[in-house]
């Protein structure tokens, strides 16, 4: 037997303990189906991966479903053209002087459609026709209307909202959530049913008789029910434990708990409140050959003059789709039946683990991994990836968990039909497999250029066709046929000019040109935006190229700031010991200053073009003091050099002082101060720790002068080997 509880309270334990039940064999067999199903695509779909598409690191049966949905948004965006159409707004005004702004609707009797008004000589039209007529306030209409409160949280909803007004992601609320709910707050947190249970729905009307009055308390309590395709409701909805722990009379230490209860708490006690009531007040402004306009609008008088204080014209384009955050992307997940909701925050943080997208202000971007696994999959395991389907099986497992179906016939028909589907897929070569990708992505890499040209003739050579190509490092970009000649690379990214979050084109954005006469550009590549000086051709296969650095926003990169990085590494100026140069610049691991082979970290990108020699000094100084690689630290002695070659010194360790002559190591005896080592006393230490065998060869002594080894025995022959039987493979399945 087994107890089940909703929320970790004494008084939700004790009852639990109270009522055992059986084990629920049916949600077992649902688990364990779950389970296989998953095993069965993400063992045998990865490695169709990783030998076919290079780069791809797994696919999943839920992940790459979720996978698909934001690259097709995103081939959605980079295909969407604006279409302009334009509004006419008056600025009105009462007798008594009070402002207000109504739009145009209505036109010669007609009603006004989204595009009707479509240039900018209608909308003039538009604007002379109101300018030339008299306005009065046709008529007021007020009604009084009701808005219901929203249901309390589950899963997705809390995901959403919390995302909304603390810009969390699904994997931060549920971590703070989980705690919350270990600490005994709210009730258990994964789940997609809103239902409450009675207790706690009469604690909530009691919690807001006794704070807000009892004219704020329903009749009767209000009832909830998921609609939503797959809902199971094995849980109540997310809610307080105790409905009149208010979150000012918490004491919740960690500021996303505590932001998180408060939005829970709030959320469950007006959902059992009374609906909002207010007034809608519609007014129509007319001209008196009926031309008109409908805004809602603060109460106004029906009859009166309408005083026309402006009259204008305004231009919109429509926007593209917006792209996911992961709190979209939770909410269409369930719309469409996908995933559950124990799951949501791990897939959609498995994709981001996986390289395959990548989040920049909030919202999640398709990188060309996830693009090239996609297409991938959309062509070859189509059925596997699709919508229905998904929701489909996660239905056929609803049906297993209430004992309605076979869990081994589930998994049966699915294994036959995928099985088929792998082994077709044996004979692919990756060369295919990229004409496949790159036919498929034509219209989006290759879109149709201005003057009519050929699309795919390289920009660079002016002969070379470009295609679809990918890197050692598992990315995917554009390049000429005629490489290695013509070296023309563009990245795999939105072809169609800027979009949402985008910064470049194929060709860069131009930030303006050096004194050359070189055109300066900022591109997106496949390691992250950077700089451009010039443009690649047969004499400059590789123009000079900067990385932007990391927190640097694109908007703010200018023509000035992108040929301070592509002057880096700027000298500082010489070293006062050895007059060697110290350089600034922006390497692999951030800002840096260099002196020979030593290189010290800088905190700030922005100190490399103005740090001066002391500030230099300083950083390499500090290196140095830490014994950080690339330097060692500072002797305490310099006993002077070895017979053989090379200085004695006596180090500080982290055991104590100690010997050191080229990779020799002599610990210091207990007792004996390091000033009070001599040369002799360190020669004979040395000798006594090489004698043992000291780590490495004397410095200065080559092969040659080494004494030669005691030649070994040679080695016993070992008894022939039966020969062995040959293993038995293991033969393919499926």
């Amino acid at each position: 037997s087994r107890v089940v509880f909703n929320a970790i309270t004494k008084s939700a334990v004790t009852e639990a303990m109270k009522n055992p039940r059986q084990i629920d064999a049916p949600l077992v067999e649902a688990y364990l189906a779950r389970r296989a199903l998953d095993y069965l695509v993400g063992f045998n779909l990865s490695p169709v991966l990783w030998r076919k598409l290079p780069g791809a690191r797994s696919a999943g049966r839920v992940q790459s479903v979720c996978l698909r949905l934001i690259v097709e948004r995103e081939m959605e965006i980079e295909a969407f053209r604006a279409q302009e159409y334009w509004s006419v707004t008056a600025r009105l005004a009462t007798p008594r002087g009070q402002e207000y702004e109504a739009r145009l609707t209505v036109l010669g009797g007609r009603r006004l459609e989204k595009f009707d008004i479509a240039t900018a000589e209608a909308a003039e039209l538009a604007v002379q026709a109101v300018a030339a007529r008299d306005l009065h306030v046709d008529s007021v209409e007020a009604k009084p209307a009701s808005r219901n409160p929203a249901p309390p949280f589950m899963t997705s909803t809390l995901q959403q909202e919390a995302s909304r007004k603390f810009g969390f992601g699904a994997r931060q609320t549920m971590s703070a959530a989980q705690r919350l709910y270990e600490a005994g707050l709210i009730t258990y947190m994964r789940t997609d049913g809103i239902d409450m249970a009675p207790e706690a729905v009469m604690a909530a009307r009691d919690a807001i008789r006794d704070r807000f009055g009892a004219a704020y308390v329903p009749k009767s309590p209000r009832m909830y029910k998921n609609k939503a395709k797959n809902a199971q409701e094995a849980h109540e909805c997310i809610r307080p434990t105790d409905m009149a722990a208010a979150p000012d009379k918490l004491r919740i230490s960690d500021a996303d708990q505590r932001r998180l209860y408060d939005l829970i708490w709030k959320r469950t006690i007006a959902s059992q409140m009374e609906a909002a009531r207010l007034e809608r007040t519609t007014v129509e402004v007319a001209s008196r050959d009926g031309h008109e306009d409908d805004r809602r609008l603060p109460q106004i008088m029906q009859g009166e003059a309408a005083e026309k204080r402006g009259v204008t014209p305004e231009q919109h384009f429509t926007q593209p789709p917006p792209r996911y955050t992961e709190a979209t992307l939770v909410k269409r997940m369930e719309e469409l039946g996908i995933g559950r909701p124990s799951t949501y925050a791990s897939i959609v943080t498995t994709i981001q683990d996986r390289g395959y997208v990548r989040k920049e202000k909030n919202r999640l971007i398709p990188e060309d991994k996830g693009r090239l696994v996609t297409i991938f999959l959309v062509n070859y395991f189509r059925k596997y990836v699709g919508y229905d389907f998904t929701a489909e099986l996660e239905e056929d497992l609803d049906r297993v968990s209430a004992g309605e179906r076979d869990w081994k016939v589930v998994l049966e028909r699915f294994w036959r039909d995928f099985s088929a589907a792998l082994a077709e897929t044996a004979d692919l070569r990756i060369s295919e497999v990229l004409e496949t990708i790159d036919e498929v992505l034509a219209p989006h890499l290759y879109p149709p250029r201005a003057d009519g040209g050929d699309p795919r003739l390289c920009a660079a050579c002016g002969a070379g066709r470009l295609s679809l190509r990918t890197a050692r490092s598992g990315g995917a970009f554009i390049g000429c046929s005629n490489y290695p000649e013509c070296r023309y690379t563009r990245p795999l990214s939105a072809q169609n000019g800027e979009d949402e979050g985008s910064t470049t084109g194929p060709e860069g954005r131009l930030l303006g040109h050096d004194e050359d006469g070189r055109p300066v550009t900022l591109r997106s590549g496949r390691f992250g935006p950077y700089v451009q000086q010039g443009e690649a051709s047969a004499e400059v296969p590789k123009p000079p190229r900067a990385s932007i650095p990391k927190g640097v926003e694109l908007d703010a990169v200018d023509l000035d700031y992108a040929l301070k990085l592509l002057a880096l590494p700027r000298l500082v100026g010489e070293h006062p010991e050895d007059g060697a140069p110290v350089e600034a610049g922006i390497g692999r691991y951030g800002p840096y200053v260099k002196h020979g082979s030593v290189y010290a970290n800088l905190r700030e990108a922005a100190e490399v073009f103005d740090i001066g020699m002391n500030r230099a000094m300083e950083v390499l100084a500090q290196k140095a003091a830490r014994g950080g690689r690339g330097t060692a630290p500072a002797p305490l002695r310099e006993l002077g050099e070895h017979p053989v070659g090379g200085p004695v010194q006596v180090m500080a360790g982290r055991y104590g002082p100690y010997i050191k002559w080229g990779k020799v190591n002599a610990t210091l005896p207990k007792g004996m101060e390091p000033e009070a080592v001599t040369l002799e006393t360190a020669l004979a230490l040395v000798a006594e720790k090489a004698a043992k065998g000291g780590k490495g060869k004397k410095p200065g002594a080559s092969a040659k002068a080494r004494a030669p080894a005691k030649a070994k025995a040679p080695a016993k022959k070992k008894a022939a080997a039966k020969p062995k039987k040959p293993a038995a493979k293991a033969g393919k399945t499926g």
